[in-house]
């Protein structure tokens, strides 16, 4: 299988070197699962996209620092590309940003929440098992860090896990698109350099309780498998 990886953003200057940008992260975390898989990358926050959508077997949005609803003008060709592999029924997951853009493209909406900075470790529970889940579970642990959140589905999306802080935390657009607001492709140590990194931003009290968590597991191989079952069923 070969994965394009939409890219809408950079690890900050002071991390890559240690930890690399997003495409590698998450090489890493889906070969740990099959290690003959190939990836493509597209920086389409620079306007580059596949030739033809058919060059790649499925697509994987990353994350960003970017809102889905700020004025950049690289997001609305990346709404009408989501568009286009929607109406392809194109295999396709998205990651945070990536989660909350499909959302928005297809007809739901995303937003700032009013809850504030999500950090550190996150626990959901899943509200439907699909039939493409090869090892169901009740619940599952990830790491995370938003303050945007999707608030409307999309027409053909349902919500496969959440929690009070937030909702709307996995969702699955009809057969071919699947979503996550966590960041299975973060490791502990990078989520907490992140967290160090931006402390000012987040805020002490919410970076000190998102480090607290740290402690907790994470299901990021568990989360891995379900994205691989889920490109190719």
């Amino acid at each position: 299988m070969k994965i394009g990886v939409l890219k809408t953003d950079d690890v900050r200057k002071e991390l890559v070197g240690e930890y690399g940008e997003y495409p590698e992260m998450f090489a890493d975390l889906l070969r740990s699962q099959d290690p003959t898989l190939e990836f493509s990358t597209y920086e389409v926050q620079h306007g580059q996209y596949p030739a033809q959508i058919d060059e790649v077997d499925a697509y994987l949005i990353t994350g960003s620092k970017t809102g889905v609803y700020d004025e950049k003008e690289w997001i609305p060709p990346l709404m009408d590309f989501v568009r286009k592999l929607h109406d392809q029924k194109k295999p396709t997951i998205g990651i945070c940003f990536g989660h909350q853009l499909i959302a928005q493209a297809l007809g739901g909406r995303a937003r700032k929440s009013d809850k504030g900075w999500g950090l550190g470790v996150h626990s959901y529970e899943m509200q439907e098992t699909p039939s493409w889940m090869s090892e169901p579970t009740n619940s599952f642990n990830l790491l995370v860090t938003h303050q945007d959140q999707v608030d409307t589905l999309p027409p053909g999306g349902r919500v496969l896990a959440s929690n009070e802080f937030c909702p709307m935390a996995m969702l699955q657009v009809d057969d071919h698109m699947l979503t996550f607001q966590a960041h299975p492709e973060f490791t502990k140590p990078y989520s907490n350099s992140l967290m160090e990194l931006r402390r000012e931003a987040f805020g002490t009290d919410v970076v000190e309780k998102g480090q607290a968590s740290l402690k907790n597991d994470i299901h990021e191989n568990m989360v891995a498998k379900w994205m691989l079952e889920f490109l190719r069923k």
